[in-house]
C-alpha cells in the first residue's frame, strides 16, 4: 500500500514487484512489493533470486520445526513448557502484530520512490520510533506481568504463573531488538538481499536449538533453570540476528542501485495509512494467538499442545498456500494497474483464477495429507524425549481438525492479495475483526462442564476463518465474477474429503509409514484435480 492508500498496482513507477516479495506470511497476509513489472533483462536474475529465496525459506521453516521438536523433547507438555513457549514467541508475535506487517505494506512503496538520502532519513526516523515503542511496550509487560500472563496463558498453575511473570522480563528486553530486526528485514527486502533476509531466521533458530539441546542433554549440569537459560539464549539470538542483518545491510547498501527512486512526492505516509496497514497485517496474526490463549484454559500443558498442533497446520500454509499468493501478487498487481492490455478484464480474471485454483488445490492436497496422517506426523515430530504419549495423541487429533482451516485460508490469501493490489484493505480488516469476535463466541457458546479443549478451539478457528472468507467473497463478488468456478474448486475438495476419510478409517501411526501416506494422499488429490479441473491445467501451463 502506497502513501496515498493505493495498492501496489496503483502506486508503482519502476522496478520489479516480484523481487520484493517476501513469502513468509502467517494466517494469509500477503507481503506487498514496492514496485511492479520486472524488466525483461532482470528476469533471469529474479528467477535465481526467487529460487534462492524459496530454498532459504524452506530451510528456515524446517529449522523452525526442528526447534519445536527439540523443545517438545526437552520440556514435554508441562507448565514450564507453556512458559517457555510464551517467552520465546512473544517478542516476534508482538512485533508481527504491531509493526512488521505495516512496515512491509508502507515502506516498500515509499522507498521505491525515494532517493537514497531520503531512504536513509526514513530508516533513521523509524529506528528511533520503533526502539521507543519497544521500550514502552516492554515496560508495560514488566509493570503488568500478571495481567499479561492471565490473558495469554490463563490455564497456568500458581507456581507456573509466577515463573511466567518473571519470564516476561526476558521478552520485554527482547522486544525492542525484535522491532528493530523487523525494520532491518524490511530494508533487506527492499534491497533484494534474500540471503540476508532468510538467513536471519536461521541464526535465531540455530541459537535456540542449541540451548534446548543443552537442556535436554542428560550430561548437562547447568546452574540455571530452563526458563532463565532460554531467556539468555533468546537475547543472544536476537542480538546475533541484528548483527547479521546489519552486516547484510552494509553489503547491500553499497551494491549498485537497480532502480533508484525518482524522489517525486515521496512524503511521510499519513497516520491513516499506517493504521490500516497495522490492522490488516496484525489482525490475522492475532487470531491464532487468541486461539492459543483460549486453549490454555484447559490447564497446564494445553498451550504447548495446541501450539504444536497449529505448527502442523502452519507449515503447509506457509510453504504452499501463502507462497502461491505471494508469487501471484505481481501478475494480479499488473492486471489491476490500469494499462490498456495489462488492466483488461480478461487479464484480471485470468490472473485471479490462476491464483485461486493453485492455492485451493494445494490447500486441498495439504488438508487431505494432514487430516489422514496427523497422528503419525505428530508422533514423528513431537513423540520424543519428555513428551507424554497422551499429549502427542492430542496434537495429532487437534492437527487433524485444524487441517481443514487450510481451505478458507487459501481463499483468504488470494483475496487479501487482490485487496492489497487495489488499495481496499478496509474490508479485510473488518472481516478479520469479525473473525476475532466470532472465535471466543463459538468457543464459549454451550461450553461443556469439563471445560474447553483444543479440539473445540480448532473447530472454532475453522468456522471463524470460513466466515471471514465468505464475507470477503461476497464483498468482492464483482471482481470474482467468472473467476471462482465450481469445476475448478469441487474436484479438489471432494478428493480431499475422500482421501481424508480413508486415512481416518485406516489410521497410520508409524512415523515413516505416515510420511509415505501423506505424500500419497497429496499426490492423489493433485492427480484428481488435474484430471477434473481445466483451470488447474491452464494455470500450470503458464
Amino acid at each position: 500500500m502506497g502513501p496515498n492508500g493505493q495498492g501496489c498496482g496503483q502506486a508503482c513507477g519502476s522496478g520489479g514487484c516480484g523481487a520484493d516479495a517476501k513469502p513468509h506470511i502467517l494466517v494469509g497476509r500477503p507481503c506487498v512489493p514496492g514496485r511492479c513489472g520486472p524488466d525483461p533483462i532482470m528476469r533471469p536474475m529474479l528467477l535465481r533470486a526467487g529460487l534462492l529465496s524459496l530454498a532459504l525459506l524452506l530451510a528456515s521453516r524446517v529449522l523452525g520445526l526442528l526447534r519445536e521438536s527439540v523443545q517438545a523433547a526437552a520440556l514435554g507438555a508441562t507448565g514450564q513448557a507453556d512458559v517457555a513457549i510464551l517467552m520465546l514467541t512473544l517478542p516476534d508475535l508482538l512485533t508481527g502484530i504491531l509493526a512488521s506487517g505495516a512496515l512491509g505494506y508502507v515502506l516498500l512503496p515509499l522507498w521505491a520512490r525515494q532517493r537514497p538520502g531520503a531512504q536513509a532519513a526514513t530508516l533513521s526516523r523509524l529506528t528511533g520510533l520503533l526502539l521507543a515503542g519497544g521500550l514502552v511496550t516492554g515496560l508495560a509487560l514488566v509493570l503488568a506481568p500478571g495481567l499479561v500472563t492471565q490473558a495469554l496463558a490463563p490455564g497456568l498453575s500458581e507456581t507456573a504463573r509466577a515463573t511466567a511473570m518473571g519470564a516476561l522480563g526476558w521478552s520485554a528486553v527482547a522486544l525492542p531488538l525484535a522491532l528493530l530486526a523487523a525494520l532491518w528485514t524490511t530494508r533487506l527486502q527492499h534491497l533484494r538481499d534474500f540471503t540476508g533476509l532468510y538467513g536471519a531466521n536461521l541464526v535465531v533458530n540455530g541459537v535456540l536449538i542449541a540451548a534446548l539441546l543443552w537442556i535436554a542433554s542428560p550430561l548437562q549440569h547447568a546452574p540455571l533453570a530452563p526458563v532463565p537459560l532460554l531467556g539468555l539464549a533468546l537475547l543472544l539470538a536476537m542480538a546475533l540476528r541484528l548483527l547479521w542483518l546489519r552486516w547484510r545491510m552494509g553489503r547491500a547498501e553499497h551494491a549498485p542501485a537497480t532502480a533508484p527512486g525518482d524522489g517525486a512526492a515521496a512524503t511521510w505516509p499519513r497516520s491513516s495509512v499506517w493504521l490500516w496497514a497495522l490492522a490488516s497485517a496484525g489482525l490475522p496474526l492475532a487470531l491464532p494467538l487468541l486461539a492459543r490463549s483460549l486453549a490454555s484454559t484447559e490447564g497446564e500443558g494445553a498451550l504447548t499442545t495446541f501450539n504444536y498442533a497449529w505448527k502442523l497446520v502452519e507449515l503447509p500454509l506457509v510453504l504452499a498456500v501463502q507462497l502461491v499468493a505471494t508469487l501471484a501478487f505481481p501478475g494480479i498487481a499488473r492486471a489491476f494497474a490500469g494499462g490498456p492490455a495489462a488492466g483488461s478484464h480478461t487479464a484480471r480474471r485470468g490472473a485471479l483464477r490462476q491464483a485461486f485454483v493453485l492455492a485451493w488445490v494445494l490447500a486441498c492436497a495439504a488438508a487431505a495429507a494432514l487430516a489422514g496422517t496427523a497422528p503419525a506426523l505428530a508422533n514423528l515430530l513431537f513423540g520424543w524425549g519428555r513428551m507424554p504419549p497422551e499429549a502427542v495423541a492430542q496434537i495429532g487429533d487437534w492437527g487433524r481438525i485444524g487441517a481443514w482451516s487450510l481451505l478458507p485460508q487459501a481463499l483468504l490469501a488470494v483475496l487479501l492479495t487482490l485487496m492489497a493490489s487495489t488499495g481496499r484493505l478496509k474490508g479485510a480488516v473488518l472481516a478479520y475483526l469479525g473473525a476475532l469476535l466470532l472465535l471466543p463466541t463459538l468457543v464459549w457458546f454451550g461450553q461443556p462442564a469439563d471445560g474447553i479443549d483444543g479440539g473445540r478451539v480448532m473447530w472454532a478457528i475453522n468456522a471463524s476463518l470460513c466466515a471471514a472468507a465468505v464475507a470477503l467473497l461476497v464483498r468482492e463478488r464483482e471482481f470474482l465474477r467468472g473467476v471462482l468456478l465450481w469445476r475448478d474448486l469441487l474436484p479438489g475438495v471432494v478428493a480431499a474429503l475422500g482421501v481424508a476419510w480413508l486415512g481416518a478409517s485406516w489410521p497410520v501411526t508409524d512415523r515413516l509409514s505416515g510420511l509415505g501416506w501423506a505424500l500419497a494422499a497429496a499426490l492423489a488429490v493433485l492427480a484428481v484435480a488435474w484430471l477434473a479441473s481445466p483451470g488447474l491445467r491452464r494455470a500450470l501451463r503458464r
